[in-house]
């Protein structure tokens, strides 16, 4: 799919195809007509100042049908691993492919509709809200497959051996994902800084036979918390952190010996200050802080509704508010500063438009004077009117932090006391 306005181009997928601004690429090649294209867009009339930039991109696209293009057809008598090996060396100057791609093809060229079972497997995920690549489903089916994530021997893999792999990984996913839903309050896999959390919580499901005591599912959850939280396969090669996990889970480990690996790569398992100073909406921290918000119920400041990744209806949607608006505080501070999380809340839409760019002290009074201070109290916003002074800004950002640095360490350890 396309997106018009930045000419940026992505897989397909369910959630992306209920959005105007994605374009079918296949839509393009298909039609002559544009005004239809244009008007999924959003584009409805000439006037538009949009629309001759729009028409001019389809068009630009559309004249890939009119490019002379070299074909060069491969004798059947070569086998798949050196197909795949041309495929390679002609590619080398253009995209360059992950293991993941090489094993797919790998995978694919000697198991007929493996692919098509992959990507059933997506469609059925994005029901769900979890995007998973194919690239994660193709590491998942070699982990089941192998027990260890590289890509190296999968040539070497027999077709009955990956089909009875695929079927094992499967159900280690759809583990995954209800374990991550409904035990962990993850509902989306934008709150993990890695999708490996997927493979991992899918294989120790396996190992453990999908039964699991009260003990080691309150240990696993803080585990995914804290570790996609600190960022465990985010920092040098995933793929040797991944092996040492799945070989701590293979050898009869579980999720108190993760933490303690945990422990080995990080030190301290809580989170300080200096976790939280000049973070933005990226820092992989930013979802455990709306995590636990959400268990504590946090709503939003005017529909009262409690917050969530996916809610219905587009007044509804959720949005991160500058709790000081960038506009009052660009040229006064830094913009590290003007972005860190520690000054963001998570409310809906219509909340955040009919907030707009106020004073934090004349909207936080006018939110109190209706509603009280518990819905910003449950978003750990201060209250106190000296610090909603724009002079005060970094004051106010250093009673937020604390506050969150409280409320992600007491809701963490909240999970092994069983609070």
């Amino acid at each position: 799919m396309e997106r018009m306005r930045q000419m940026t181009f992505v897989v397909y997928s369910k959630v992306l195809a209920q959005q105007k601004h994605w374009i079918p690429v296949s839509k393009i090649f298909k039609s002559e007509s544009d005004s239809e294209i244009l008007q999924s867009a959003g584009v409805t009339s000439f006037d538009d100042p949009r629309y001759e930039k729009y028409r001019r991109r389809i068009t630009q696209l559309r004249n890939i049908l009119n490019y002379n293009y070299r074909v060069d057809i491969l004798p059947k008598i070569l086998d798949y691993k050196e197909v795949a090996e041309i495929f390679v060396r002609v590619n080398s100057l253009g995209v360059k492919l992950r293991g993941s791609d090489l094993a797919l093809a790998q995978i694919t060229a000697r198991w007929q509709n493996s692919l098509n079972l992959l990507q059933d497997f997506q469609e059925d995920c994005e029901r769900y809200w979890m995007t998973l690549d194919l690239g994660l489903l193709v590491r998942s089916l070699i982990v089941f497959a192998t027990d260890q994530s590289k890509f190296n021997n999968v040539n070497s893999i027999p077709v009955p051996t990956l089909q009875q792999a695929w079927g094992k990984a499967k159900t280690g996913l759809d583990f995954a994902i209800n374990f991550l839903r409904q035990n962990s309050g993850i509902e989306d896999e934008s709150l993990l800084s890695s999708p490996l959390f997927f493979v991992i919580i899918a294989y120790y499901g396996a190992y453990k036979n999908y039964n699991l005591t009260p003990e080691e599912e309150k240990q696993l959850k803080y585990w995914v918390y804290v570790a996609s939280a600190k960022g465990r396969y985010s920092r040098g090669s995933s793929e040797t952190l991944l092996d040492a996990d799945l070989k701590t889970i293979k050898t009869g480990g579980g999720p108190s010996d993760l933490i303690k690996t945990l422990e080995q790569q990080f030190g301290r398992l809580s989170f300080n200050l200096n976790d939280f100073i000049g973070k933005g909406v990226n820092s992989p921290l930013f979802s455990l802080v709306f995590i636990a918000l959400k268990y504590k119920d946090a709503k939003d400041w005017f529909s009262n509704l409690s917050i969530a990744l996916n809610p219905i209806g587009k007044n509804h949607t959720l949005q991160y508010h500058h709790i000081f608006p960038k506009s009052l505080l660009k040229n006064k501070y830094e913009k590290s500063e003007i972005n860190e999380f520690s000054n963001m809340a998570f409310i809906a839409s219509r909340t955040n438009k009919s907030i707009s760019n106020k004073p934090p002290k004349e909207y936080i009074s006018e939110i109190i004077a209706e509603k009280g201070t518990a819905p910003l109290l449950d978003q750990c916003v201060p209250v106190d009117p000296e610090l909603l002074e724009i002079e005060n800004y970094r004051l106010f950002l250093d009673k937020r932090r604390q506050i969150l640095v409280d409320l992600v360490n007491n809701f963490t350890s909240s999970i092994l006391r069983n609070d």
